[in-house]
């Protein structure tokens, strides 16, 4: 089925929008990091990642998903074949970045799962935007859908250590291992907090209110 889709062209011409959206998000969100730190002196985003599922990657997850292999589908079923992952430097950054975010007229937010607030029972903490971009085509507007992820440099440390932990049991995580990683992400909590602290009070100290009390 791949190869024929392949054969057929139709993947190279599906695929054209989504990359064309993810380089949109990317340049909008490089965008919002640079403006901060221009106008603010701060800079709310450590790094970000991106990616495209390939064609085997979707095809595999319409087939768990059950639903038809088809370009169809996976258009209209699948919000992820764009990921888009902002890690923050504190958990503040994340929400003032979702407001900036929602508030944009070249995106529209349509889905929000906040697994930070209300984090899985493993411990998986992340805010979780699908957002939908108008990517501009010489047969008119196409709205693509991606997935947005947000999180801090210790929410993104432990959910890459589970993700290998994952794979390596085959996804049956031994028990021990799991209480270990619940309690490694409650102590995630607590040193975001702490760093937020110290920022905070640092940059109290170097403000001009502070030199001249």
């Amino acid at each position: 089925m791949i190869d024929k889709l392949k054969a057929a062209g139709e993947w190279k011409e599906m695929f054209l929008p989504y990359k064309f959206a993810m380089e949109q998000l990317s340049t909008t969100i490089r965008h919002i990091n640079e403006e901060a730190m221009h106008v603010y002196n701060y800079n709310p985003i450590e790094h970000i990642k991106t990616r495209i599922k390939s064609p085997e990657s979707i095809i595999n997850k319409l087939q768990r998903k059950g639903l038809p292999i088809s370009l169809v589908a996976a258009r209209d079923h699948l919000n992820d074949i764009i990921g888009v992952r902002i890690i923050c430097s504190f958990l503040s950054d994340i929400y003032d970045l979702y407001e900036i975010l929602n508030n944009r007229h070249d995106m529209k937010i349509i889905e929000c799962k906040d697994y930070i607030r209300n984090p899985k029972p493993n411990g998986y903490q992340s805010l979780h935007l699908i957002v939908e971009v108008p990517v501009l085509l010489s047969k008119g507007t196409q709205l693509v859908k991606a997935e947005i992820q947000l999180r801090t440099l210790g929410m993104d440390f432990w959910a890459s250590l589970e993700h290998k932990i994952f794979y390596k049991y085959n996804k049956d995580i031994p028990d021990r291992l799991k209480q270990e990683l619940l309690s490694a992400a409650h102590l995630t909590v607590e040193l975001d907090a702490k760093m937020k602290a110290i920022s905070d009070e640092i940059g109290h100290l170097d403000s001009p209110y502070a030199r001249i009390q």
